[in-house]
């Protein structure tokens, strides 16, 4: 079964400098990971009313299985990526690790 690290990154305290950052090679270092299978990422549409989203950008990186994913976390790619995502999270990130229980495609 597939798993799947959703990285959710907050709103940033200052969003041309995420942007930024993000641009120039956070996915670059996603792509290295090894065992990624499928890489999506996004960008929250804003509020028609102008408040807050509840999260900026998000990054789903998909792997074959658990252990595919956990072995991942432990690289030397893994070593640069987590800390340039901690870096440009300065409104707050959050990690997700799950397995995908169905995917279906309509």
């Amino acid at each position: 079964m597939p798993t799947t690290i959703t990285v959710i990154f907050d709103n940033p305290t200052d969003p041309a400098a995420f942007e930024a950052g993000y641009a120039d090679g956070l996915v670059d270092l996603a792509r290295a990971l090894p065992g990624l299978q499928q890489l999506e990422t996004s960008k929250v549409w804003p509020k028609e009313d102008g408040s807050p989203t509840p999260a900026y950008r998000m990054m789903v990186l998909t792997f074959a299985d658990y252990d595919s994913a956990s072995a991942a976390t432990t690289t030397e790619a893994a070593g640069a990526f987590f800390p340039a995502v901690l870096g440009l999270a300065t409104g707050g990130v959050r990690l997700v690790f799950f397995d995908v229980e169905e995917s279906v495609r309509l």
